[in-house]
Formats: C-alpha cells, structure tokens, sequence
C-alpha cells in the first residue's frame, strides 16, 4: 500500500468528534490546550485519541495558523573561539530552518552575574519569544527567572552549559562527567608509569560543567593510575592576567607536573601561555572544544588530545528541541544524543 493510501485511513479531528461525541470545533480547543472544555469533555477527547491512534499532523495545522516560532539564544558576553564557532553554527542553524517557520536570534548577556541575567529574562515577553536556550551557570537567580519563563509559556532549554535541577533534564551537550572521565583515561594512558602531578586549569569551577569534568577526570585517575597526584584546578575567571600569574607561579612550584588538563571551553590563552613558559615536551596536554587554536595546537604537538562536541549538532538539537516542546511532540532520543568525540593528530 503507498502513502497516500495510509492517508486516507488516518483518523481526522471529524473521526475524533463522532467517537468522543463532542463537536469539532471541542476537538480543536482540546488539541490546542484553549480554555473552556470541561474536564470529562477533554478526557473523551483524548481517550478518543488513544482509541482510534490519532496522530496530529503538526505542519498542517501550523501551515493553517501561519504559526511562526520564534527562539533567542543567550550566550555569555565574554568569550572567546568556542563561543564564536557556536554563534556561527546557531546562525547557519537558523537559516536550515527557516522553511520550518523557525527563527532565531542571539543575545550575549553577562551570565556570570545572576541579578544581570534574572532581570535579563524577567523583561523578556512572550508575545515575542516562543522558546529560549540559555548558556549560564546554573544559580538560584537562574531558577526562579525560568520558572516566572516557564509561567508566562516561553519554552526554556539549557544549552551547553547544564544547569541541574534549575531547568529541566532536557539538556543540549555532552555528559561532562563522562567527558571528564575520557580526558582522564587519555591523561594516565599517555603519561605511563611515571610518578608525578597533574595540572587543571578551569575558567571557573562555578559552573556546573566544570564540577562535572573535574569529577569525571578525578575519579578515572584515582582509581586507574595512582601514580599521578591530581592539583587543586586553577581559576583563570577569563582574565588573561590571572592566568599568567597562577600557571607561572604553580609550575614554579611543580617541577614534576606531567599532565596538564585545561577543562574550560576555551583554551586559547592557556595554551598561549603553557608555550611561552617553554613546558617540556613529555609533559602531555588535554583541552576541550575544536578552535583553531586547539586544532593549531594539536598540529604543532604541544596538545595530545581534544575531547569535543559539535558546534552545529548543539545548536541544531536546540532548534528542533524547543520545537518540540512548543508543539508538545516527542524527539528522537538518539538523533538529539551530543556525542563526546576524541580528535587526535589523525583525525583532526
């Protein structure tokens, strides 16, 4: 039997209103969650739903409503090659869609103060945003902002920074902990046998992602390779200044680092100032996200090994995410799953 064949013995909203007994017009209103239908009305509807199978075609009803979805992205303000390469990709994912009667917007607030942020998403109206995906660290200012969102029926989304138990579960990026836990079989298995320190450098350990790599990596080493002493992460807060300060001042005080794991998004400066300060050239070195300073770096061998996630399939997996919420449909699990990805000299 072809498509147009299964078409046509596909429940409508008409089979809908003979089995429920109730007008299309109730039909309507139920499926489109308006007000005054009573209780028992709604529940023959939807129990008229499960009997007869009925699927709602979305795009068709959409296409009838002119309905349009318009989405905003908050990134941080500060930032640096990662969060470029994911405005680019949340642009070009913009355009992808934009036959889908998606749009998107992007607005870079200062995430790391949470008054900044709460008031940012307490001005924001619904009868101009339909959904939001939001960068930040997770804080209670953050939570009760998304809640007052989530009242006024804007859809809220955490994007690649996970804000655990502020927003949802339904979260856009990769399992830090594991990603965590993979920079750390990499770091023992390249070091060896030898006895020594490992160094971490983190933007700032405030961050849920952050607490996630740390204790992913911490644990894979101190139950696979003892031989290596893990050191208290060093906070660089973006500042190019404290970065060169705490890095010369600790390895001055560490000669026998192995390892160094900068397990911030954004390597650049480290890695800049690990070159200047002439690190030996056993001494093996891990960072996070693809950028053409970490690929350069790798290239060049000063960088062992990238754990990555990719830009396009986050910012993709937001659009139809917050799509689906807004239609109150179901996502393919594994379609949306970012993957953590090892990139080497090899495959970079």
């Amino acid at each position: 039997m072809d498509d147009s064949s299964d078409d046509l013995l596909r429940p409508t909203t008409k089979d809908l209103a003979r089995v429920a007994g109730v007008s299309r017009a109730t039909v309507d209103r139920v499926l489109n969650n308006r007000e005054g239908v009573r209780q028992k009305t709604v529940d023959r509807v939807n129990a008229a739903i499960r009997d007869l199978g009925f699927v709602r075609n979305i795009a068709a009803a959409n296409l009838a409503k002119s309905r349009r979805y318009r989405f905003l992205f908050i990134l941080p303000r500060t930032g640096d090659l990662f969060l470029q390469e994911l405005s680019d990709r949340i642009e070009e994912g913009a355009a992808a869609f934009a036959n889908d009667a998606v749009s998107a917007e992007l607005q870079r607030v200062d995430t790391n103060d949470p008054h900044i942020l709460s008031q940012y998403l307490t001005d924001l109206s619904a009868d101009r945003w339909d959904g939001v995906a939001i960068m930040a660290p997770q804080s209670p200012q953050l939570r009760d902002a998304v809640t007052r969102l989530l009242e006024r029926g804007i859809q809220v989304l955490p994007f690649v920074a996970n804000q655990e138990g502020t927003i949802s579960d339904d979260f856009v990026g990769i399992d830090n902990k594991t990603a965590g836990a993979t920079a750390g079989l990499l770091m023992g298995r390249f070091v060896g046998r030898s006895q020594g320190k490992i160094l971490v450098v983190a933007e700032t350990m405030n961050a849920q992602d952050s607490l996630e790599r740390r204790h992913g990596f911490d644990m894979t080493l101190h139950r696979k390779f003892p031989n290596l002493r893990v050191l208290p992460s060093l906070e660089t807060y973006g500042a190019d200044s404290r970065a060169e300060a705490v890095l010369t001042t600790t390895i001055a005080h560490h000669p026998d680092i192995l390892g160094v794991y900068i397990l911030s998004s954004e390597a650049r400066v480290p890695l800049r100032i690990l070159q200047q300060l002439n690190m030996p050239d056993h001494v093996v070195q891990i960072v996070h996200e693809r950028t053409a300073s970490t690929v350069s770096a790798l290239l060049d061998g000063s960088v062992d090994a990238i754990i990555t996630q990719d830009p396009g399939h986050l910012a993709r997996s937001a659009l139809r995410r917050l799509k689906a919420r807004c239609d109150g449909s179901e996502i393919l699990a594994s379609q949306e799953r970012i993957r953590t990805e090892i990139l080497l000299e090899t495959n970079v």
